[in-house]
């Protein structure tokens, strides 16, 4: 008879929630053992028993990440009439959670694009994996946008979603430090209507 698979004993999804939190603000290597056992509130035990490593509790909580902050990010850009008006909703989204004090750091997600973490494999083709759905979502609204007229017929859509894929990464890592709202704002604003959005 085989060995009875551990029960799990703990709020796993608190336990997750909160992992996600410590490694969105430290990152993955300055997030020590120590400080997600604490922050977890459960045992060394557990935790293997649970995630096995801290590569796969990361992933976990990069999972969850998307599933909670970057959905709520890209349904701010699906929800309204406009293509030209989802864009910007996502960028005020993103403006407002920055703004607020209980948001641990800019992004996980491009907190993840550094030497460390990219340099485990599994991980690296998680975070790559999610960066092209995320810039898929922009894709495809973009080019549903240009099919009903919205946007002109010659509009490159896969240029446009890259451009502003990469003016966000580069926006989370500059944003807290040498940037201010309006300044941010008034570069949106310039981004999008150098573009034609």
């Amino acid at each position: 008879m085989g060995a009875m698979p551990a029960r799990i004993e703990f709020d796993y999804e608190r336990a997750v929630e909160r992992a996600t939190q410590l490694f969105w603000k430290k990152g993955y290597r300055n997030a020590s053992l120590r400080e997600l056992l604490r922050m977890m509130g459960i045992g060394e035990g557990s935790f293997y028993n649970t995630f096995r490593s801290k590569r796969r509790l990361y992933l976990e909580c990069l999972q969850h990440y998307n599933d909670t902050v970057s959905r709520r990010r890209v349904d701010a850009m699906l929800k309204p009439p406009s293509a030209a008006e989802g864009v910007r909703a996502f960028f005020k989204r993103v403006l407002d959670e920055i703004d607020d004090p209980r948001t641990p750091s800019v992004c996980m997600l491009a907190g993840s694009v550094s030497a460390d973490v990219m340099a485990e494999r599994e991980v690296s083709r998680a975070v790559l994996k999610d960066m092209n759905a995320f810039a898929g979502a922009f894709r495809q609204r973009l080019a549903s946008a240009r099919e009903i007229g919205e946007l002109p017929g010659n509009f490159d859509a896969d240029l446009a979603a890259g451009v502003i894929m990469t003016f966000v990464m580069g926006m989370f890592r500059v944003i807290r430090v040498v940037q201010t709202r309006a300044e941010t704002e008034r570069q949106i604003e310039a981004l999008l209507r150098g573009l034609g959005i």
